[in-house]
């Protein structure tokens, strides 16, 4: 994986297509699009037919370019935008698994302090805070098993 175009396609492959599953609450989505993130992005059609093109373009604007992805190693780019795309603290574990101060805001000093972290220590500690997040979900026992495999699949492309 090396650059954008490599995390978006592996992002979709975590994602999938339509789903307009009660129990979430993102409410309907297409290609883990919500439909309250497409509208805010100008998308004015039904989200069953939200192209590929603009998922992918509202990932890269939404949440690929505003953590300066491009500037990381490609490994640890991936499990953060992965995490961004589907919800969370991302910028706290970021700084969590890097070491930086602790206050959620995303800047200069936690990109450098992800930057010198050892990318490995890096996604191991940033999946464990992501998964401690996730098992504290309300949602959890609808989604445990989606959300399990998911990160399993991340661990895997983050020791490749």
């Amino acid at each position: 994986m090396d650059n954008f175009e490599d995390a978006f396609r592996a992002l979709i492959g975590n994602e999938g297509g339509y789903c307009f599953n009660p129990a979430d609450p993102g409410g309907e989505t297409m290609w883990g699009v919500t439909a309250r993130v497409a509208r805010s992005q100008g998308y004015t059609g039904a989200m069953k037919d939200l192209p590929l093109e603009t998922a992918k373009e509202i990932a890269k604007q939404k949440y690929w370019d505003p953590l300066h992805l491009d500037e990381l190693e490609p490994r640890v780019a991936f499990q953060i935008f992965d995490a961004n795309y589907n919800g969370g603290l991302v910028v706290l574990w970021m700084q969590k698994a890097s070491g930086a101060k602790e206050d959620g805001k995303f800047g200069p000093d936690t990109l450098n302090a992800v930057k010198s972290t050892d990318a490995m220590k890096f996604v191991m500690r940033f999946a464990a805070y992501r998964l401690r997040y996730l098992r504290n979900l309300h949602t959890w026992p609808h989604f445990s098993r989606g959300w399990t495999e998911r990160m399993a699949e991340n661990l895997l492309l983050g020791a490749a």
